[in-house]
């Protein structure tokens, strides 16, 4: 996975596109950096190629550089979710619709995964239970009950982890961070909104 992702990066990303050809939609161009959806760097292009091989697409930049955030490679993943970021500034293109076959269109959403990716957020309701990756720092999850934040600070002895509800409610009975530890609560606790709760996580 790591191989076949280096190599997408290293022949599909472009630091510009202004001897880039491309007959068919516009969705960069000039001086934007972006991720190619197909190229023939060996050579041997078909006179059929991949459908839309020379234009660039969010929605699949996005999952190859989800691909790379879970691989470890996350500067690398980093760099091509700036570049999409760069082209939607609000300035050139609208930042609330990363076009492609229409505007608004549904894929450009695989760029959520990069928030899952990067915080290791995941809830189970039927476990009543929440997991962070071992990542110190300020983090945002969301679940189809309740959003909110989740602040881990790290110390010698464990970490101590800020869950705060910003709205609806949230039952949890156990915490985890990936790799680190977790804590679990004698009875279930439903956190409302605007409600926090620190847990302490021991090192395990």
């Amino acid at each position: 996975m790591r191989a076949t992702l280096g190599s997408i990066l290293k022949y599909n990303y472009q630091t510009d596109l202004y001897a880039h050809f491309n007959p068919m939609r516009t969705y960069a161009l000039n001086d934007e950096r972006a991720l190619l959806m197909c190229t023939y760097p060996r050579g041997g292009r078909p006179r059929t190629p991949v459908p839309y091989c020379n234009e660039v697409m969010t929605g699949f930049e996005y999952t190859a550089a989800v691909g790379m955030l879970y691989e470890g490679q996350v500067a690398e993943g980093l760099r091509c979710i700036a570049s999409i970021r760069a082209r939607y500034d609000g300035l050139r293109r609208n930042p609330f619709d990363e076009a492609e076959c229409g505007h608004h269109y549904a894929r450009a959403m695989a760029s959520w995964a990069a928030v899952l990716a990067l915080s290791g957020f995941h809830y189970s309701a039927v476990d009543q239970a929440i997991t962070f990756a071992d990542a110190p720092g300020l983090h945002f999850w969301a679940n189809g009950y309740a959003w909110g934040t989740c602040e881990i600070e790290k110390r010698a002895e464990g970490a101590d982890v800020a869950l705060t509800v910003l709205h609806g409610a949230l039952t949890l009975r156990r915490l985890t961070l990936v790799g680190f530890g977790q804590a679990t609560l004698a009875a279930p606790r439903t956190l409302g909104e605007g409600e926090s709760a620190v847990w302490r996580v021991e090192k395990q």
